[in-house]
């Protein structure tokens, strides 16, 4: 976690609070936020006299809820990039450019926190968490470890490696083979920082010489990985799209699937007993590909996915596995992440639950449940604002011009009803 930074105090006032821990909404609440820190939340009408200088954000009738996480980002790509051949003139560091927009619009986008999957390295986390540049705090896997002409493997037939263009530092993966690799790559992404290791179960969409139908790394190197990752209370995150792979990650011990499209009976109730998460990128997984921007083995994997991934999907939220939003952003559009919560909706999940996916059970999953992830006094002020009730209509979170207030560490990165750049004086 980044340093705290002082913050003036804030107060929130006039709307309805979703607290995150699952409890029900509280019309007319209000908070206040001091040095970085809750403060003191609950009724409007037991609102505490705030002296001396201070921010108020009126709500204005809508929803006060915690900042929310996107578990599965990708901030150094940008959607409809992904073609190799537009990547061949990008220049080394392009990345760490391209990534300030992208860092900026997931964070108005209500967006507080991130982990990001590979591409990122520590000098855009350390960035951010510095201030230099405005963003959401950012857990980072560095680079995830595959095999050979796998997932992380992105060199085409005639040598040009695209992952080293969308990676800043040079690659966004690990060639992995073998239990020793596994164990010094996962080392190495600890070194560069990784607050979790990704690791290529299955192969992928826009990798070129696999298919989401292949293995990735096979039980014993992913077990490696997990043992090591935990000797330093690190979590594995699994992409794992065919119903084999999602088995052998699970087994091998992994903490997450990411994607899992292709989730089966057996899976399922394996996700359940470990007590694992699933992160099911929807907004990614929904998306028809688009031949003009995509490389056309790309197409042909993504629409042979798209085939089953939404009644599997649907079956894991229908037996109660745990979920965490994660959207693959960079893959899909970055700054409308929380269109995943609709998605989710779409699926099975109730809205409560939705938002319970992209707060609570996401800071859970990346360990970080004591300081983020619901509106509690003593937990960081990471808090959103948004227009309307997303109880009756998620929707409403998917457009980033009804989130009208964003606060990270107490300090107001949004407030388009105005209110914010007014500092209110009130006598002792």
């Amino acid at each position: 976690m980044p340093q705290d930074h002082p913050q003036p105090t804030v107060v929130i006032r006039n709307g309805t609070l979703i607290d995150g821990t699952g409890a029900a909404p509280l019309r007319a609440a209000a908070l206040i936020a001091r040095a970085g820190r809750i403060d003191w939340v609950g009724p409007e009408s037991e609102l505490p006299e705030v002296t001396g200088p201070h921010t108020e954000v009126d709500a204005e009738g809508g929803t006060i809820l915690p900042g929310f996480i996107d578990c599965h980002v990708h901030l150094t790509m940008r959607a409809g990039r992904m073609n190799p051949a537009a990547l061949v003139d990008q220049p080394p560091g392009y990345g760490y450019y391209a990534a300030i927009p992208i860092l900026r619009d997931t964070l108005a986008a209500g967006v507080t926190g991130v982990r990001d999957l590979a591409g990122l390295d520590m000098a855009v986390q350390q960035a951010v968490d510095e201030g230099i540049v405005p963003g959401p705090r950012i857990t980072l896997a560095y680079r995830a470890l595959g095999p050979t002409g796998g997932h992380a493997d992105f060199r085409t037939c005639c040598g040009f490696d695209a992952g080293a263009a969308m990676g800043p530092n040079g690659a966004i993966g690990m060639l992995t083979d073998g239990a020793d690799q596994a164990l010094r790559n996962t080392r190495e992404a600890m070194r560069q920082g990784a607050g979790v290791i990704k690791v290529m179960a299955s192969g992928g969409v826009w990798s070129p010489r696999d298919t989401p139908w292949h293995d990735g790394l096979n039980i014993t190197e992913m077990r490696t990985v997990v043992e090591e990752a935990a000797s330093h209370d690190v979590p594995v995150a699994a992409h794992a799209q065919s119903a084999r792979s999602i088995r052998n990650a699970l087994t091998a011990g992994v903490t997450s699937i990411e994607h899992g499209y292709e989730i089966d009976t057996e899976g399922i109730d394996m996700l359940g007993t470990r007590g694992g998460y699933l992160v099911p990128t929807l907004s990614t997984a929904t998306t028809p590909p688009d031949p003009a921007t995509s490389a056309p083995y790309a197409v042909a994997k993504k629409l042979r996915l798209q085939e089953n991934l939404s009644a599997n999907i649907s079956a894991a939220i229908a037996a109660g596995v745990k979920v965490a939003m994660g959207t693959d952003a960079g893959i899909c559009p970055h700054g409308r992440n929380l269109r995943e919560l609709a998605l989710l909706v779409e699926h099975g999940m109730t809205p409560m639950g939705a938002l319970l996916a992209g707060t609570r059970n996401a800071a859970e999953l990346l360990g970080t449940l004591d300081e983020t992830g619901t509106v509690e006094t003593g937990k960081r002020a990471d808090v959103v604002v948004c227009a309307g009730d997303p109880i009756a209509d998620i929707s409403v979170l998917s457009d980033p011009d009804n989130i009208t207030a964003v606060l990270k560490d107490g300090a107001v990165h949004k407030d388009t009803t105005g209110a914010a750049g007014r500092a209110a004086r009130t006598q002792p």
